[in-house]
């Protein structure tokens, strides 16, 4: 299936039904009054989150929502019937935002979670309520109130633990279908890599995270070259990011020092400061996308394909150029050497970030 993270669509909230303009007619009650009911409420138009769904590929095919409008009211004092609300399933990690107003309107990220997108029109007033001592025979009513339409201009981030980036034909899906049962699209081309993949990385029982492959980066990616740029906003809710580098490239003038800065210009670039590029029309303030600030471990891949007695020499100069102070892993992502390990040092360091994360949450409660 092709991965859409972007879509449009309308919401129409139902319209309150019109309040009723009535009087008691019976036999042998000459002076019966005024009896007409209050119309039904409008049904509201909520987002909520699906956990089976990851993609906004229904979208593209209705793009126009309504909720049911309420019932007019009746004779007798009947009160009309409130419209359904109308619910729309979407994938966890969705922002949603108004297209016109520019305003994030909020996020889905756990299963069932519900955002109210469209408020239904409030139901009219009958006669009835119009009842006085000195008016014994009200024939004003009250419309029922239209319902909030809107257009909204939906995103999806992928959830996951840890994000793949790196160079095309950097080894990231090759990686991916190493540690867990994805199965992305691997060649010897740049960009086999079209869209996200997530795989989930089991431990043990009850012990597992999440991974996200995106496509390959190239410089300028931050401005929309290649194709990782679209997909960059991403690694926003990863935890770590593994960087994932190519110790023996086809070409004799790539320089791995040179891709790893380069993807580092990127980052920075790219989490400058507050989310403004468009999408479907719309743009997407207040989001701060700081990725060169994320924990970022350095993984050289292919080290199978280098002389033993150069693998060592060649990791110690490229760590040095770098000046590269965080955890650095050598693996072969086809052979599977090193990536078990990889995986289980991820597995702790997140446990450890969850940790700390519910101390602090408790210290600030308590």
């Amino acid at each position: 299936m092709k991965f859409v993270d972007e879509a449009t669509i309308r919401v129409e909230a139902g319209h309150g039904g019109n309040g009723a303009l009535s009087f008691r007619r019976e036999k042998f009650v000459p002076r019966g009054g005024p009896d007409g009911g209050d119309g039904g409420n409008g049904g509201s138009v909520f987002l909520i989150g699906r956990e089976a769904l990851n993609t906004l590929v229904d979208f593209r095919h209705t793009r126009v929502y309504r909720a049911a409008n309420g019932a007019k009211g009746g004779g007798g004092n009947c009160t009309g019937k409130s419209g359904e609300d109308l619910y729309i399933p979407v994938p966890l990690g969705t922002r949603v935002m108004d297209a016109e107003a520019e305003e994030l309107i909020g996020e889905i990220t756990h299963d069932g979670e519900t955002l109210l997108v469209a408020h239904g029109g409030k139901s009219g007033l009958g006669n009835t309520r119009f009842k006085s001592s000195t008016n014994r025979s009200p024939r004003r009513t009250i419309p029922g109130r239209p319902g909030e339409h809107r257009e909204l201009a939906l995103e999806l981030q992928v959830l996951a633990d840890v994000g793949l980036l790196g160079l095309p034909n950097a080894g990231k899906s090759t990686f991916l279908r190493a540690v867990s049962e994805a199965r992305p699209k691997v060649a010897d081309y740049p960009f086999t890599t079209l869209h996200p993949h997530l795989g989930v990385v089991s431990i043990e029982p009850g012990r597992n995270f999440v991974v996200a492959d995106l496509p390959g980066l190239i410089e300028g990616a931050a401005q929309g070259a290649g194709l990782g740029h679209r997909f960059l906003r991403h690694l926003a809710r990863t935890r770590i990011l593994l960087h994932m580098v190519d110790m023996a490239p086809t070409e004799p003038a790539t320089d791995p020092v040179a891709g790893i800065e380069a993807i580092e210009a990127e980052l920075r670039q790219f989490g400058a400061g507050p989310e403004r590029g468009k999408v479907s029309g719309a743009k997407k303030p207040g989001i701060s996308r700081k990725l060169h600030r994320r924990e970022r471990w350095l993984v050289l891949n292919k080290m199978d394909l280098l002389p033993d007695n150069e693998r060592e020499l060649r990791v110690s100069r490229l760590v040095k150029k770098l000046k590269w102070k965080g955890p650095v892993y050598r693996i072969s992502a086809i052979n599977r050497e090193g990536c078990r390990e990889l995986a289980m040092s991820l597995m702790q360091r997140l446990e450890n970030m969850k940790k700390k994360t519910k101390q602090k949450t408790v210290t600030r409660n308590g």
